[in-house]
């Protein structure tokens, strides 16, 4: 039997990268999917088809997560395409990198706004429907920078230091009715936006990481797939690193 049978996801920024990677993977393990995208309407509609392939339902959904209306908005119409929520994957995440001294307040803002708030955003509407089902399954993408910092980055650090200390409470808040928060804290993997990195920037990236090379959207795709699973039943408030040791 499929792992996710007869469950319905959420995942927010999916259209690429890590979020397309876990949407494929619920999908091939039997979960309903929808998911949200912020720009790229032509490929989160093919990657809806060509999930709903495998029997399940699919929807992709517009939608901008930093904004408290539209995650209300859009909670309230996954539940009424689907009928419930049973996993939510908050995913939708953006960097904009600068040395704190020439940092401007918008990239501060767009940053904790598109990371951080959007979690709050959407696990307050999601909860709401988890409480009713007595049960769920919040995973909240981090990062390894959020554990150990990174110069040039401290609005991305901020942003997924603060989702850690946020699960944890979720989690003490919501574990008496079977609803589990965990964090996943990816170190660096192989996506578009590492590949905007550069050869010799990547190069450096490398030789801090023990297992000396970057990581794929399907492992921590798998990361997820346990999270959101009855394989996990017992586990919450917690922080997976998926980093190739970095984190150690």
């Amino acid at each position: 039997m499929k792992l996710l049978a007869g469950k319905t996801a959420l995942i927010t920024g999916a259209s690429r990268g890590i979020g397309e990677g876990i949407a494929r993977k619920f999908a091939e393990q039997g979960a309903n999917v929808a998911f949200t995208y912020a720009r790229s309407a032509e490929k989160a509609l093919a990657l809806a088809a060509e999930l709903s392939a495998l029997g399940i339902t699919v929807k992709a959904y517009q939608s901008d997560a930093a904004d408290y209306a539209a995650a209300e908005q859009l909670t309230e119409q996954v539940v009424q395409d689907f009928g419930r929520i049973d996993v939510l994957v908050n995913n939708a995440g953006v960097t904009k990198d600068n040395l704190l001294l020439r940092m401007s307040e918008n990239e501060w803002d767009t940053v904790v706004d598109t990371n951080l708030k959007s979690v709050f955003n959407l696990t307050k509407q999601v909860s709401r429907i988890m409480l009713k089902q007595r049960s769920g399954s919040i995973i909240n993408l981090s990062s390894i920078v959020g554990m150990k910092g990174q110069a040039g980055q401290s609005n991305y650090a901020a942003s997924k230091a603060g989702i850690i200390g946020f699960s944890k409470s979720v989690a003490d808040e919501l574990g008496t009715r079977s609803i589990r928060c965990n964090v996943i804290a990816p170190g660096f993997i192989q996506t578009d936006m590492t590949d905007a990195l550069g050869e010799t920037l990547k190069a450096e990236y490398l030789k801090s990481i023990p297992m000396k090379r970057l990581g794929t959207a399907e492992e921590v795709a798998n990361a997820a797939l346990f999270l959101a699973s009855d394989l996990s039943s017992y586990v919450s408030g917690q922080v997976l690193s998926v980093c190739g040791g970095m984190n150690r």
